[in-house]
């Protein structure tokens, strides 16, 4: 078996010093953005309500899940260093699509959570407790992590004797393909995996929504009717960004269009990186409590430097 393997899915650009540097400055404001959402909701205890609590999870699922990809790519092209240990590899596959797994089922608990607020605001509190909300967090790592232990096995047991990476990290096809076996017995379970998280997921995120448009539409009060579809914005916007890259691929797929290795690599560079980049944005500029509390920050800073 290899013990080390060669990521060749930059080979064919010719300006991958630019590339490396975008994909830096995109990581540097995941990482920024992330991490203010987490200080802030952390620190001020007014934030401990389900709502912030869960953009904190899906802050430290967005770091998890961009770091995992990102520092290989810019090692790639920026240090020039296209060789990866066989563990560093199969572990920041792990990760990645540990990453994935918990986005996908984070943005399934968000809408849980606007679909109780909206529809049943009277009882939301005493439905949506804090120790529940931990118990049903909780309860989606520990099945990522476990699904993931089962690809990651499979992984592990394949023969590797050509260490070529064809891709532009390490996941789970990349890795398949990297091993000396017909591919086709492998894509079982991970096709499984993706009938369950786009299938299954989408589809109940997708109603969910449907049915807090309609409850928002026959609010008889304009003025909150207008606040909850704020609300609503903000997370149909990230769920959008999540999923749009997959279900490209997916359509793509069905109707027949073949995508090359330059194209499969930058829908799967989008899918990676847009969904972290744009979730922290969209929390900071149109979550108003977020927003007031960075806005407080940002200006004890001020005065302080002017003192």
């Amino acid at each position: 078996n290899s013990t080390e393997f060669t990521i060749t899915g930059f080979d064919h650009l010719s300006h991958q010093k630019l590339l490396g540097f975008l994909i830096f400055i995109t990581y540097f404001l995941v990482i920024l953005g992330s991490g203010t959402n987490i200080c802030i909701i952390l620190t001020d205890r007014r934030l401990h309500t389900p709502m912030y609590l869960l953009i904190c999870n899906l802050a430290v699922v967005d770091i998890m899940f961009t770091s995992s990809t990102s520092t290989t790519m810019i090692s790639v092209l920026l240090g020039e260093v296209k060789t990866i240990s066989y563990y560093s590899c199969i572990s920041r596959m792990y990760i990645y699509h540990l990453g994935d797994i918990t986005e996908c089922l984070a943005l399934s608990l968000m809408a849980l959570d606007r679909t109780i607020a909206i529809r049943t605001p009277l009882r939301y509190h005493s439905i949506l407790t804090n120790p529940r909300l931990f118990l049903l967090i909780t309860a989606t790592w520990l099945l990522g992590l476990g699904v993931m232990g089962v690809l990651t096995a499979q992984a592990d047991s394949l023969p590797y004797c050509q260490p070529i990476i064809r891709y532009v990290f390490c996941d789970y096809p990349a890795m398949v393909r990297a091993a000396c076996v017909n591919p086709e017995p492998y894509w079982m379970f991970p096709t499984i995996l993706g009938l369950w998280l786009i299938g299954a997921q989408f589809t109940f995120i997708l109603l969910s929504y449907v049915n807090l448009i309609y409850t928002v539409v026959r609010l008889p009060n304009n003025e909150s009717r207008v606040q909850v579809f704020n609300t609503c914005i903000c997370h149909i916007i990230v769920v959008s960004c999540y999923f749009a890259p997959k279900l490209v691929s997916v359509l793509l797929t069905r109707i027949g269009v073949m995508l090359n290795l330059t194209e499969r690599n930058a829908l799967l560079i989008m899918a990676t990186l847009l969904p972290s980049l744009i979730n922290p944005t969209v929390y900071c500029l149109k979550t108003k409590e977020i927003r007031k509390r960075l806005v407080q920050i940002m200006y004890r800073k001020r005065t302080a430097v002017m003192k």
